[in-house]
């Protein structure tokens, strides 16, 4: 296939003109014109790259690129090592970030909220300005058997401060790094705020504010995205895809 069909149709698809990012959009390393098999993954990193190498693929598709708006341009180091990979093996790196969070058919946080079982659900959490998050509802549940179920779907230990009601019936979910988001979870009054990450400050603002919080993973609030872009392509480009995991704790 050529790249640059792939490229355009991938960017349409996730609307990435649409947002205003940390990062850029769509392709960020140019490799080979000609693409005949993928490999995915969360983020980027040697590991994932030299995966591509390996396999023979000619593009790699994450959602948390090289190259980042705040990031000093020096090449070195790691991230030396990582283009070297890309480069010399003619490989294409394309990344999409805010908009595979947000997508409403394949968006890490519409698929968080399906593999939960919410309903009603609607954009929530505004993130430069855009909606980025998910907010819905479940049956009246006991906010035991919610963790449990988190845990199940997700497949990781929890970071949980149980500090809400007991039963439990809205909730807010906003992958990644968004823990600061959970005050528009206590400005919306919602039972229970799901992310990916947590910081020193959140366990206070929990606990004051009477909300549950689950920090269920950056990495693996962020896996579902990749995999619905992974069998997207193999659906509608018939180019075999691969969903490699490099497995980060964080």
């Amino acid at each position: 296939m050529n790249r640059d069909e792939l490229v355009n149709n991938l960017n349409e698809y996730l609307n990435i003109n649409s947002f205003a990012d940390y990062c850029p959009n769509g392709l960020q390393v140019e490799g080979s014109q000609s693409i005949n098999k993928i490999v995915t993954g969360v983020s980027s990193s040697l590991a994932l790259f030299e995966k591509a190498a390996e396999v023979g693929a000619n593009a790699v598709i994450v959602h948390h690129g090289l190259i980042w708006f705040n990031n000093t341009p020096l090449i070195k180091g790691s991230y030396k090592e990582r283009l070297k990979v890309l480069l010399s093996h003619d490989i294409n790196l394309l990344a999409y970030h805010l908009p595979l969070d947000a997508h409403p058919e394949i968006g890490n946080n519409i698929l968080l909220a399906e593999e939960l079982g919410l309903k009603k659900v609607e954009p929530f959490g505004q993130i430069k300005d855009q909606y980025i998050g998910i907010k819905g509802e479940i049956e009246l549940t006991e906010a035991e058997i919610f963790f449990e179920i988190v845990k199940n779907k997700i497949k990781k230990e929890s970071i949980i401060f149980p500090f809400g009601r007991e039963k439990i019936k809205t909730i807010g979910i906003i992958s990644g790094a968004a823990q600061k988001e959970i005050k528009k979870a206590i400005d919306e009054r919602l039972d229970l705020y799901l992310t990916g990450e947590v910081s020193e400050e959140t366990f206070y603002l929990a606990k004051e504010e009477k909300i549950h919080f689950i920090s269920a993973g950056h990495h693996a609030t962020e896996k579902f995205g990749i995999i619905a872009i992974t069998d997207y392509i193999r659906k509608n480009f018939g180019i075999p895809a691969e969903f490699f995991d490099t497995e980060n704790p964080i």
